[in-house]
């Protein structure tokens, strides 16, 4: 695939504006036109989401396991989802409080339904969701090599007893 080019313009943005942004380069390390990029592709990555494009989305809820018949439900709609759930984290914060990660695939705008379904359930203290709109998952480009050829086209890696 071909480099896309980049393209200078001119943004104008208020002294004091411009100063937070530069506070924030500096903290983040990069550069003004790396924190322009990024804040371009959330962007437009947000704008797709009601669109219904390809997307993989992390939901993170907090939630009370006490509440009644709440961690029935959370595992009950993960199944009904079924292939669209790729993975679920499950931690428990204290004696109360569980913290769980689905990590989800689909149409965007459907995922933003689940998540607003699964936000809204009785029990669940906190929560957020994370759509990264315009991905798909038909492939990664690359070859999966078996674990023992991958080693050895590596190079040779710590614990080898050859010269």
């Amino acid at each position: 695939m071909a480099k896309d080019p980049l393209v200078r313009f001119g943004v104008a943005l208020e002294g004091s504006l411009l100063r937070e942004l530069d506070a924030v380069v500096r903290e983040r390390g990069c550069t003004r036109s790396e924190l322009f990029r990024d804040l371009a592709r959330a962007t437009v990555g947000r704008a797709k989401i009601p669109k219904g494009v390809d997307a993989m989305a992390t939901l993170t809820l907090v939630y009370d396991h006490h509440a009644r018949d709440l961690t029935e439900r959370l595992t009950e709609l993960q199944h009904d989802l079924g292939e669209q759930v790729r993975a679920t984290l499950h931690v428990h914060i204290n004696h109360d409080l569980c913290l769980e990660v689905i990590v989800m695939r689909g149409r965007s705008d459907l995922l933003q339904g689940i998540a607003d379904r699964l936000l809204a359930l009785r029990g669940v203290k906190q929560g957020g969701l994370e759509i990264i709109a315009g991905v798909a998952e038909s492939g990664h480009g690359h070859e999966h090599l078996p674990a023992r050829s991958r080693g050895r086209r590596a190079g040779r890696g710590a614990g080898s007893t050859n010269a």
